[in-house]
């Protein structure tokens, strides 16, 4: 998925904590360096829930994704369960970068078959 940052500090500006309130959760928050960061998790949100096929919704919220940062730094992404169960989630891979104005991610799912 791909986000222009500069809609994401617009929306934090206007909002604040609020805005960062409404797609993650506080311990994500504290993750957050500056608005390439809060972006890049927006994106990484909107990318793992097309990748179970949803999009953002009734079925996956921004609360239902995960995300958090290994000792390396690198971005880990978790379903709850309810998701990974319905959807048959085995392992997820999450890629984020900053490029031009934007926060692109990529998502993949690792998928087990019962």
């Amino acid at each position: 998925d791909l986000v222009k940052i500069e809609r994401l500090g617009t929306m934090i500006e206007r909002f604040g904590d609020k805005a960062l309130k409404r797609f993650l959760s506080d311990s994500e928050i504290a993750l957050i360096k500056n608005t390439n960061s809060a972006a890049g998790f927006w994106a990484a949100k909107e990318a793992a829930s097309k990748a179970i096929g949803t999009g953002i919704g009734k079925i996956c919220s921004f609360k239902d994704i995960k995300i958090s940062k290994s000792k390396t730094g690198q971005p880990k992404l978790k379903y709850k369960k309810h998701l990974r169960k319905k959807f048959k989630i085995n392992k997820s891979s999450l890629s984020i970068t900053h490029d031009g104005g934007f926060s692109i991610a990529v998502v993949v799912n690792e998928t087990y078959s019962k």
